[in-house]
């Protein structure tokens, strides 16, 4: 039998062409490999901020996941985030290829995305009290600092800080409002209907009573309480370097500092008692008011510049209290009008009564600024002091004659002219002879007329029982029992008499006894 020749060389082509083409088919149904298709490019590299974080075989999905991973980056708190974000998304065309799955494209995309981090701004929330400004870190923040506020002044629990959000602003805006907590409101409820009940009780019974509330019907304590300053709170996103904390924020707001402020001077005010009101030292205030010393005048109305110790957020409250005190009644005056008003007798010495008080009490900060009596009790009556005092306006004194040079003062003197007396108990004034002599004071004449060494003289009587006296007179014009009034022509002036030449002498007798006249001449 003849056997047949084989062809290797065929076969060899065949096994070659079978290999081959299983070798595609598996690479075609490989998974993580692209089919070559001559679409152009079909497999893309991805980096993000310069970073490679993968590659995808549809670049349709690029910019959604790294839409996801930037929400990602920023999800995990409120905080607001910039990031530097470049992405490079380079394509090829390749018969086959290794691609990523997307879940570590997007694992490595926030990871990139995280380092190109630069700012993270906190969410805050800004205090802004008058044109003073403060940021907190969250709304307990805020609510802290102000609880800390009323509490500083006594609010024991009763009152809490709420916050209500601004319907009508456009943002987020809020205004504190100081309430009574709810515990506290039912007490105070309870109270009041007590008293109801108690006054019902009364005006059923067999005997009426006004109705009037008893000392122990009264909810002593704090009745109210506001913050003096406008406060509104906004939301904010700001850098943590620039947000306080609440430890801080409390020492910041409530820290006392001098104020400027103004004082009216009120009737009765002295520098030493206003010293004492304002706790400030005298000769501060007499230093920032430009005063010479502490003892200048001081008169009713005037404003003082002072500085008083306030915090930036100052709270304002009417406080209930029950008080005892001693007091004074006012003062009984019984007019007298034959006495001259600088001439007063006492007639009863005072005593102080005693008495007990309901009042409201109003104050900012602790500075006390108002006070409404409420109720009141007299313990013991007061004694008033009782004065007699005068009601006619005392005489005054005027030079008696217009110009003159002084030659001679009161009191002991050269003697220059025989038969004159070296202690001189009047004042001279050299003028000519003629010069018009007044009437230094209203009164009636006593004596006009020739007076020896006094030459011609004229004396009046005063009504404050005064006597002046007028010499060296060269004419006498007024009469004795002849009334006149202050300013009034009496005399003209000469050297009659004892006299060294023209001028005018003139004494003022008080109880018969010379006294200096320029001590009361006006």
């Amino acid at each position: 039998m003849k056997k047949k020749k084989i062809n290797h060389k065929k076969y060899k082509f065949t096994y070659i062409k079978v290999t081959m083409s299983t070798l595609f088919l598996g690479i075609l149904f490989l998974k993580g490999y692209t089919p070559f298709e001559h679409t152009g490019e079909n497999i893309f590299h991805i980096q993000v901020n310069g970073q490679d974080v993968g590659t995808l075989g549809d670049k349709s999905h690029v910019e959604e996941l790294l839409l996801q991973a930037r929400r990602n980056v920023v999800s995990v708190s409120d905080d607001l985030v910039f990031m530097d974000v470049d992405m490079a998304v380079v394509g090829e065309e390749v018969l086959w290829g290794e691609v990523d799955r997307e879940e570590d494209v997007l694992r490595r995309m926030e990871a990139a995305l995280q380092s190109g981090v630069y700012e993270t701004m906190q969410r805050s929330y800004t205090l802004k009290i008058n044109e003073y400004i403060i940021n907190l870190a969250s709304m307990e923040d805020v609510r802290g600092l102000l609880q800390a506020a009323i509490d500083k002044y006594g609010g024991e629990g009763k009152f809490i800080v709420e916050l209500k959000q601004d319907a009508g602003k456009e943002f987020n805006i809020f205004t504190p409002n100081i309430a009574r907590s709810s515990s506290d409101e039912e007490e105070r409820q309870s109270h009041m209907e007590a008293g109801v009940e108690k006054f019902l009780a009364g005006i059923t019974g067999t005997e009426a009573e006004s109705g009037e509330k008893d000392f122990g019907d009264y909810d002593l304590g704090i009745q109210e309480m506001h913050f003096s300053e406008d406060v509104e709170i906004t939301e904010a996103y700001l850098p943590p370097n620039r947000v306080t904390s609440l430890e801080d924020a409390i020492h910041l707001v409530l820290m006392e500092q001098e104020m400027p402020a103004v004082y009216e001077v009120a009737a009765g005010d002295t520098l030493t008692e206003i010293a004492i009101k304002l706790n400030i030292p005298m000769d501060k205030i007499a230093e920032m008011n430009g005063m010479k010393d502490i003892n200048d005048i001081l008169n009713i109305g005037d404003q003082l510049l002072i500085t008083v110790p306030e915090p930036e957020l100052s709270v304002e409250r009417v406080e209930e209290k029950y008080y005892e005190e001693s007091y004074e009644t006012d003062v009984i005056y019984i007019d007298n009008p034959d006495w001259y008003t600088n001439h007063s007798v006492l007639r009863r010495q005072p005593s102080a009564g005693a008495r007990r008080i309901i009042a409201n009490v109003s104050y900012i900060n602790d500075r006390e600024v108002g006070r409404e009596i409420l109720k009141e009790e007299v313990l013991m009556e007061a004694v008033a002091k009782v004065i007699e005092r005068g009601t006619v306006v005392p005489p005054t004194y005027i030079k008696p004659i217009s110009g003159g040079r002084l030659t001679s003062g009161f009191g002991m003197r050269d003697i220059s002219v025989p038969g004159a007396t070296s202690n001189h108990k009047a004042v001279d004034w050299a003028v000519p002879t003629g010069t018009t002599v007044f009437a230094s004071s209203g009164g009636t004449v006593s004596r006009a007329g020739w007076g020896s060494g006094y030459g011609y003289v004229v004396y009046i009587d005063h009504p404050d029982g005064r006597q002046t006296r007028y010499a060296h007179l060269s004419k006498v014009l007024v009469s004795v029992g002849q009334k006149v009034n202050q300013g009034e022509k009496i005399a003209l002036s000469g050297s009659t008499g004892v006299a060294s030449g023209p001028h005018l002498h003139f004494e003022l007798l008080i109880s018969g006894t010379q006294v200096n006249p320029m001590d009361y001449v006006k």
